[in-house]
Order: C-alpha cells, then structure tokens, then sequence
C-alpha cells in the first residue's frame, strides 16, 4: 500500500537540468528541516549544512573540479574533464554542501541520511534534486582549506555531500526496474 512519502520514494529521480529561477526561502526551508530531521548515530546530529547560491562560488568550484579530474589517477574521474561545457552542479541555482563532525561516531552516514531527507523533501515539493558525489573530490582537494574557509565549514567538520536544487526543467518519466535480487530473507 502506497502512502505520500513512499510515492516520493518511488518517484524521486536525479535531475540535471535547472530553470535558473531560484527555489523560494520557504522551499529551501522545507528542504533544510528535513535534513535537520534525519536519524544519526546517538542522535549527535553531526551534519552541517552550507547553503550556496552565488552562482560566482558555484562556477569556480565546478572549474577546480575540472582540474582535480584532469590530475586524477582514475580514468572515470578524469572522463569528466573531456566533457565540453560540462558544470558539475548541472547549473542548479542551489547547492547544499554536507559536512560531517569528525568527532562524531559515523558522520558519513549521518550526513547520508540527512542528504536522503532533503531529496526526498525537495520531490514532495516538486523541486528537482541531484546528488553530487564529484564534489567531495572538489571539496576534499589540495584547496579543501580555501573552500572550508570560504564556505563557512566549522572547523573539524569535513566536507562530504553535496546537492543540486531548482526547477525541473524536465519530469522523469521512466522508473528504472529495481534488482529484485537484492533481498535476502531469513525467517
């Protein structure tokens, strides 16, 4: 049986095209609370969130992380340095960084679960969402100390998410078929 929250689920998709219009300050608020809401190792709550929308910082780390895939040793990473115009946010007109207290338990997977909430919150509100695994090589490069200052990461904390918000340009029509094969029962 099908509820809301698990029609969002089902139809969350990763989008990367953006109107450039930007999501209202209720809009990123919504997003925000069901971040601050997510579950965490006991319960530190070890997230913290930068929100960017100066499309200036934007580009410029988009442009470092072409040179940090371009200096990779990993051919799938340095791929993305051939791609022509290619602008790791997808030009959204927000992005949301996560970082993790280093003090924490697991604040990986705490800024996971905090990154899950704000997709699945943004698709309930009809904003489109993509997550940005590429800019935790970015944001933990040789310019991790410049980008921490510069967005305001407290200290301690490391940078490990990040995600496009905006306008769908486009729905996403197709839902992929799930690998069924993943579960495993023992009863």
């Amino acid at each position: 049986m099908l509820n809301e929250t698990l029609r969002n689920i089902q139809k969350r998709r990763s989008h990367r095209a953006f109107s450039p219009k930007q999501i209202t300050e209720e809009e990123l608020k919504t997003i925000l609370q069901a971040g601050l809401y997510a579950p965490s190792a006991h319960n530190e709550q070890s997230w913290h969130f930068t929100v960017v929308q100066r499309q200036d910082i934007l580009n410029r780390l988009s442009d470092d992380f072409i040179e940090v895939a371009k200096n990779s040793d990993d051919e799938s990473l340095k791929q993305f340095a051939t791609y022509e115009n290619f602008q790791i946010f997808y030009n959204a007109p927000t992005v949301i960084v996560v970082s993790g207290d280093q003090k924490a338990i697991i604040p990986q997977v705490d800024c996971a679960a905090a990154t899950e909430n704000m997709l699945i919150a943004a698709e309930s509100i009809g904003i489109g969402s993509c997550w940005i695994g590429l800019a935790y090589w970015v944001l933990n490069s040789d310019k991790e100390d410049y980008y921490k200052k510069e967005l305001g990461i407290p200290e301690g904390f490391k940078c490990y998410h990040a995600v496009s918000f905006g306008y769908k340009m486009t729905e996403t029509a197709n839902i992929p078929e799930r690998k069924l094969d993943k579960v495993n029962y023992i009863k």
